[in-house]
């Protein structure tokens, strides 16, 4: 499947293609039952995934939401993002194996047809979630990001790792450390003038980033290393990303995250970390 949307969003473009796919192949052979097995994903289903994606691409082609009131009994919806989220989940919770697969493989062909013949400026503005206006290109890499990370969901629930080193995760790392100073400055209030490096390896993309709290205590983030840190954090890619996506709580991943310096700083940063709804 070729998608040659304007060069600068070509990168999600290849990248969403490649994780939506991923998802179809993982679901098609899925039996019934399969289908409700829980994921990572807060309250969600395997089929309850599958829903998401399908109703956020199918807003991204105009189509319109579904005339939906929800359950009352929904622990995971707690907040009006949650809620405008779980309308198109919540509405497909009776369906059937057949009738996911269908529509996931017909709204793929729709938006991979919708991205081909997109001939928009990146800067052009869309409707995003809540009705809130983005950019195209915002718009695209949010969704790049989405589906990577709700394929991560699926294969963790099913037992089929892979893809940590594909497209989607690139544009995951992007997106997630654009979030890590506020974490670290904001959320976590490390002190003015310190520094906290994260030092992520493989399998996966492998980087080591810098977070620098200014004088004023707000915080950036470059590539270079510090002198003295006040904490350093060392973890595998997969870890980063289930903490920095809400998909797991620090003490149940502790083993897997190397901890240097200020032990409080470093439990307030973990404590803070996801960065995602």
């Amino acid at each position: 499947m070729t998608v040659q949307p304007h060069p600068s969003l070509q990168t999600y473009a290849d990248a969403w293609t490649h994780s939506i796919e991923a998802i179809s192949e993982l679901v098609t052979p899925l039996t019934e039952g399969e289908w409700n097995r829980a994921t990572p994903c807060p309250g969600w289903s395997v089929r309850d995934v599958v829903s998401h994606v399908i109703g956020i691409e199918c807003e991204m082609l105009g189509d319109p939401r579904p005339i939906h009131t929800l359950p009352r009994d929904l622990r995971h919806v707690v907040d009006e993002f949650s809620r405008y989220m779980e309308v198109q989940v919540d509405v497909r919770r009776h369906h059937t194996a057949p009738e996911m697969t269908s529509e996931l493989e017909y709204t793929v062909i729709r938006r991979s047809r919708q991205l081909r013949n997109e001939k928009r400026d990146p800067q052009t503005m869309v409707r995003g979630p809540l009705g809130d206006q983005v950019t195209l290109e915002h718009a695209l890499r949010l969704r790049a990001f989405d589906v990577w990370v709700h394929e991560q969901d699926l294969r963790t629930t099913l037992g089929v790792p892979g893809n940590l080193d594909s497209p989607g995760a690139l544009v995951a790392r992007d997106v997630l450390l654009a979030g890590l100073p506020k974490v670290v400055a904001k959320r976590a209030g490390a002190p003015a003038n310190s520094a906290v490096v994260v030092d992520v390896h493989g399998p996966g993309p492998e980087f080591l980033r810098t977070v620098r709290v200014d004088a004023d205590g707000r915080g950036s983030v470059d590539g270079t290393p510090s002198l003295g840190p006040a904490v350093t954090l060392v973890l595998d890619w997969e870890t980063y990303v289930r903490l920095a996506a809400g998909r797991v709580r620090p003490a149940a991943v502790a083993d897997r995250v190397k901890v240097e310096g200020d032990r409080d700083l470093a439990a307030a940063i973990l404590a803070n970390f996801a960065v995602t709804p």
